[in-house]
């Protein structure tokens, strides 16, 4: 009997691979096996996903430096985890958009605002955009913050001289962090949508949470004290909102210039 995902030459006794890790898969692909490998990822209470998530919250640093450190069967893999959040994300854009469109921030005024604004400067390369545009897109919006903060994180600790994490470790620190951040806030908003709370009022309200959950993270991660990790949080925060602008205003440009 060989691996069916590294040819790996296997026991016939054996249940995972030795080789690549993968679990062995003898039962061809039924309702009943598919349900069971459901149940056994994501529904189970000792699954991974729900140890992953709430370890996340109770002990950040047991998940994040355990993955960099080489433990990744206790958890989700980071990257899956990521994927997850916004398999999420896109689940709560589709529900929303569908059923509970009244909620949603642009429905209650910002786009009329919006385009009177934009529309009343001519040769505006923003005028027909829809701000409707950028829940289209929130996901690679998502994949594409997360270097700027990643950069962030590496550098202030970096000139700070606390090196023990490379640019590569930061970004899974922060794929774990954005990946959080991610899950909570759509299934708050789908929840909060369902009882008819304004999608832009949810967001507001889990904007100070979601600060606060990073500074807890560094803060457990690299064991400073309080206001070393809050010097540190500042940098950071700095850090990554002016790359961020900064590469806002190249878009900009861009955009004005091939307009």
């Amino acid at each position: 009997m060989t691996c069916k995902n590294c040819n790996n030459i296997l026991n016939d006794t054996q249940k995972y691979c030795d080789e690549c890790g993968a679990k062995i898969i003898q039962n061809r692909l039924k309702p009943k096996v598919l349900v069971a490998q459901v149940n056994e990822q994501f529904i189970c209470l000792d699954n991974k996903f729900l140890k992953t998530f709430i370890h996340l919250f109770t002990q950040p640093e047991t998940v994040i430096i355990g993955y960099i450190n080489g433990t990744r069967k206790r958890y989700i893999d980071v990257l899956q985890y990521f994927a997850i959040a916004l398999t999420l994300a896109g689940i709560q854009l589709f529900i929303m958009s569908t059923f509970f469109k009244e909620t949603l921030y642009f429905q209650n005024g910002f786009a009329d605002g919006f385009n009177a604004t934009t529309n009343s400067k001519e040769n505006n390369p923003f005028k027909d955009l829809n701000p409707d545009s950028f829940n289209k897109y929130q996901s690679l919006i998502y994949i594409a913050t997360v270097p700027f903060y990643a950069f962030g994180t590496w550098i202030t600790y970096y000139l700070l001289r606390e090196r023990q994490f490379n640019f590569t470790e930061h970004i899974v620190i922060n794929l774990y962090y954005y990946a959080q951040v991610i899950i909570l806030t759509a299934v708050t908003a789908i929840i909060s949508s369902i009882f008819g709370v304004d999608y832009m009022l949810v967001s507001s309200l889990l904007i100070l949470p979601t600060i606060i959950y990073l500074f807890y993270i560094l803060k457990r991660i690299f064991k400073d004290n309080f206001w070393a990790t809050l010097l540190r949080f500042i940098i950071v925060g700095f850090v990554a909102v002016s790359l961020l602008i900064i590469a806002g205003m190249l878009f900009a440009f861009l955009v004005i210039i091939l307009s």
